[in-house]
Order: C-alpha cells, then structure tokens, then sequence
C-alpha cells in the first residue's frame, strides 16, 4: 500500500457499516419511509408510461429479459428495467427530493434494487435493505460537498446516483464488505450526467435516474463476480469528489459516521408540484397573492430573494426562463413557474405542456419576475422563499 493511502478508505468504512444494516431492525419511521417510496415510484411508472420519452427509452432496449418494466407487458433484463423503470420515475420531475443535497433517490434506487431482486434474489427484506441502504447512501453523498457538483455542471442524481445504487444492490445481494467495496469503486467509473439540458429542455435529465439505477446494479454484479474497484473512489487524487466537485475535501463524516444509526432518509419529502423543488415555495408564495385578490395587473414586478446556488439552474438565463423553450424546460423555470401557479391557482402535470407554456396570460405575468441574492438564503439545508 503506498504510503499516501488511507490504511482505511471511506468506502471501506461504508462498507463496514453497510454490511451491518439489517432489514428486521430498520426503525419503524425509516421502513415506512421505504414503503412510501415504493409506492410513490410505482404511481410514477404507471403516470408517465405512454409519454414520448419513456417509449423513446423502452424502444431503445434490445435486452429483453424477465424483469418487469412497471405498466408495459414487454420484460427486460435486470439493467434494461432499471433503466426504463427509472427514467419513467425521475421524467416528470415529481419524485421525491432529499433537502440538502438535493437528490432525488427513490428514482434511482427503487428500481435498481427491485430489478436486481427480482432477477437475482426474489426476497422482501432484502429488498428492504437495500432500498434503505441505497437511499441513504446517497442522501448523504449529497452532504459532502453541498453544491459543488451542480456547480461544476453536473446533476448529483446521476452522479452518486450509480454509486448509491451499486450500494443498494450489494446490499440487497448480500455482497462481503470487500464486495461492496469493490461495488462502489466500480461504479465510480459509471456515474455521469451533466446539466446541459437547462439551455433547451431537452431530455436527457429525465434519463439521468435511470442510468445511474442500471449503472449501479452493474456494478455490483461486477463485484459480486471478482471485479476489482478502487477503494479511494471518494476522497482519492483522482476519485469521484476530484472528478465532479473538482476538490476531494469533503465531510466524509457526513456520509459514514453514523450511518446506521440515524437515518437522514427519513426526512425525504414528497413534491406537491412536478418542477424542479426550488421553486416549490415560491409558487407557494404566488398562490397565496392570487388568493388574496392580486390581480396581474396589479403587478409591476416580483422580486425573489434566492439562494445563490439555484442561480444557473432556475434563474438564468433570465430572459429564457421568462419564456421557456419548452414545457420540460419550464420545469426548471422559477419565472414561468411562479406565474402559472399565480394564474391558474396550481401548479401540475397539465402546466408543463409545450401548449401550456406558451399561455399569454402565464408569459405575461413570468416577465416580470426577477430575482437577487440573498447571501443568508440557506440553500440546501432548507428551501425557502421570499
């Protein structure tokens, strides 16, 4: 071992407190939390299995096997159905959301665990486990390097996406600790996705949680059958924090050192609007105005406080959010979704149609919302609006 090795990695440490998480004595809060997230990402399988992009992606798999792509007759492989699985969940932008990373987990660890369980180990509480262990490792992946990876122009779904599915996944086979090890040094190779689909609306997000879930359930297969991962794949040279947060000083004890212990996953929430959940409050904030009686031409301009993090996401730029490309790209539009939930009372599946996005009355009223800084904003610890 070369001297400026840790003698112990931080993924050897996950792995030690992995390989003791056991379904039978998860807290009660915690296997409900999984539970919901099962269900949740089913209702979002079934909402979004006609849409254009789930059969784009279902068309696209040439790897029939016998595991179930949820609301279609056709089965693929183990990988295949995590990838359609959890592009289906994570498309419409109204999966769960883990304040502070943020993240969006149950998109991608669900259907990775549940495809490789179903294929490799058809059993509930290994399931379990390896729902609860995936979510939660990649909750508090999110804790390391708070924005940084958006920052430096990647999605952090996708990124620690297919290292907490590859934990997921070991866990629910039951890997070794040198198994899991192996998994998630693996599956620094696989994580990607970069943000670029901002400038249009394109839809290479709505891929990101599925790719992760069959890159990470790879991963551990490949572990599972010998394949050697690096153990530093978190705070090496060259490592996964190097990679997408350009810097490897994180708070690694944010991601092991009580993991097990508490449960951070039991703060997930669910979304109420189907957008990007930076703006949730502020659509709040719009929709108690038009409750109040303003009208739109009451209204000269709305300024938000934000914070600077959701600046290069939903904020800019702000001509192009004003007037999204898109009813994807409105998704991720603080402006447009401001005044739609202003105008029409509610924000939902219906608003984020190419139709809908060109509505006069939403434009009108998303033009003349801007934004500035708010230094003290607490952006990722807590979403809030003014």
């Amino acid at each position: 071992m070369s001297e400026s090795l840790p003698a112990v990695s931080v993924a050897e440490q996950l792995a030690d407190r992995i390989a003791t998480v056991d379904a039978a004595h998860l807290p009660a809060a915690m296997r409900a939390k999984c539970e919901d997230l099962a269900v949740d990402v089913i209702g979002l399988c079934l909402t979004g299995r006609n849409e254009d992009y789930v059969e784009a992606t279902l068309d696209g798999c040439d790897d029939d096997g016998p595991c179930t792509v949820i609301g279609h007759a056709r089965t693929l492989s183990a990988a295949g159905a995590a990838l359609v699985n959890g592009t289906a969940i994570h498309g419409e932008d109204f999966d769960d959301t883990f304040e502070g990373g943020p993240v969006h987990a149950g998109a991608v660890i669900v259907p990775a665990v549940l495809a490789a369980c179903e294929r490799h180990r058809p059993d509930g509480a290994a399931a379990l486990t390896g729902i609860a262990v995936g979510v939660e490792t990649m909750c508090r992946l999110g804790l390391v390097t708070p924005k940084l990876v958006h920052k430096a122009g990647f999605h952090p779904t996708a990124v620690f996406g297919a290292i907490a599915a590859a934990a997921g996944v070991a866990a629910a086979l039951g890997l070794d600790r040198r198994g899991i090890v192996d998994a998630l040094g693996i599956a620094g190779s696989m994580a990607s996705g970069i943000i670029e689909y901002l400038a249009e609306g394109a839809w290479t997000k709505r891929m990101h949680a599925g790719w992760a879930a069959q890159s990470g359930l790879r991963a551990a297969l490949l572990a599972q059958h010998g394949f050697v991962g690096p153990r530093t794949v978190f705070e090496g040279t060259h490592g996964l924090f190097h990679g997408f947060a350009h810097t490897t000083k994180g708070d690694y004890d944010a991601l092991v050192g009580d993991f097990g212990r508490r449960w951070v996953t039991e703060t997930l929430a669910f979304k109420p609007y189907p957008c990007g959940t930076m703006a949730h409050p502020y659509i709040d904030c719009a929709r108690r105005l038009a409750a109040r009686g303003v009208k739109a031409g009451d209204i000269r301009e709305m300024v938000c406080e934000v914070g600077e993090g959701t600046v290069h996401r939903l904020w800019e730029p702000l001509a192009d959010k004003q007037r999204p490309h898109n009813g994807y790209g409105a998704k991720f539009s603080t402006p447009y979704c401001i005044a739609a939930g202003f105008v029409r009372g509610n924000v939902g599946l219906s608003d984020f149609t190419d139709a809908a996005v060109k509505d006069p009355a939403v434009l009108a009223v998303a033009a003349k919302v801007r934004y500035v800084v708010d230094p003290d904003n607490p952006y990722p610890k807590n979403f809030t609006a003014r």
